[in-house]
């Protein structure tokens, strides 16, 4: 089927949601037992860890690890908010810098300031976001981000985004509490679909949708490493202790070009091969065989592909054994452990 579809159902009794595009699972989302990224704690801090700029926290679901902070003392009070999932037996990852994060509207309280999305470039619909902005932060010394979603969005539903973010930042910064506390949950997925998959679809909510519209059958395909690039290319995308391995293959195809076809189709699909399979970390890539001179082909491909994917991931580049190298932000849970 060819367009964008979300799908909000449940999947063995958990929230989930799902975004086809073109008749291919290109996200997924699955709630679970984990704290959710989003949710604000207020925490107390526990061991400083010596030489490494980080602290642990004791907060309502266990212990937390916030790094990069200095001159703060043992049982001291913080509000943090988690950034990610924990690694098995690791503390639950946080950041000091809160943000209030919804569909239109981000608020940011340590960060003052009005701004827009760079995306946004007409001028009269900055103007009007601005407008709209100025109105809504009014009295404010908090700091608000306008998402890209705004510029297509009616006034109304921008101002009262506005205002619901405005009062929840309002609400938890002025907290005075001492023990840990849960202050907010983060959002699940069906909040999420509506949040940050703002381009255009069709949205169906009909229980059991994930059966009827290929979803199950797609997450079948997913708990498989193998991913198809066309053409009888493949790559495998396999979780290790270490690190993610990606060895692409150009099947049958022995022409001078097939190595550099199948790298490239790996750009474009690798993002979301690793959204849906949940995986960060350390992401090592094991290509076909193609002439050095295509290597900024490739870097090009796979730069425009993650830019359109909403999970930190940064190049680290080249390795001496003509491997390319990611580090990619652990923003879901491994679907392996989901499910």
């Amino acid at each position: 089927m060819k367009g964008r579809q979300i799908l909000l159902d449940h999947l063995d009794g958990r929230e989930a949601a799902a975004l086809m595009v073109d008749g291919r699972l290109d996200d997924l989302l699955i709630d679970s037992d984990a704290p959710r990224p989003g949710t604000v704690y207020r925490a107390v801090t526990d061991k400083p860890v010596k030489g490494q700029g980080g602290i642990f926290l004791k907060t309502p679901d266990g212990a937390a690890y916030l790094r990069g902070v200095k001159g703060i003392g043992q049982g001291e009070t913080l509000l943090v908010q988690v950034t990610g999932y924990a690694e098995p037996g690791k503390a639950i990852p946080v950041s000091h810098k809160v943000l209030f994060k919804s569909r239109y509207a981000i608020v940011t309280p340590d960060a003052p300031g009005l701004n827009l999305s760079r995306s946004i470039r007409d001028d009269d619909m900055r103007d009007e976001l601005l407008a709209l902005a100025h109105d809504g932060m009014e009295g404010s010394a908090m700091g608000l981000i306008l998402r890209s979603a705004s510029a297509g969005a009616a006034a109304d539903d921008v101002s009262e985004d506005i205002a619901a973010m405005r009062a929840l930042a309002e609400t938890v910064t002025d907290d005075n509490g001492t023990g840990p506390e849960t202050l907010t949950e983060g959002d699940g997925p069906h909040v999420l679909a509506w949040r940050d998959w703002a381009e255009t679809a069709d949205v169906v909510t009909k229980a059991g949708s994930f059966e009827t519209h290929g979803v199950l059958d797609a997450i079948d395909d997913a708990q498989s490493p193998r991913v198809s690039l066309g053409a009888g290319a493949s790559m495998y995308v396999e979780a290790t202790r270490a690190l993610i391995a990606v060895d692409v293959n150009t099947g049958a195809d022995g022409s001078f070009a097939a190595g550099s076809k199948a790298n490239l189709s790996c750009a474009r699909q690798l993002p979301a091969a690793l959204r849906v399979r949940g995986l960060g970390g350390q992401v090592t890539i094991d290509l076909a065989p193609m002439p050095k001179k295509e290597r900024k082909t490739f870097e090009a491909a796979l730069r425009a592909a993650l830019r359109k994917d909403d999970v930190d991931t940064v190049m680290a580049g080249w390795t001496p054994l003509g491997h390319f190298e990611l580090q990619r932000k652990r923003a879901r849970l491994p679907l392996a452990e989901v499910l």
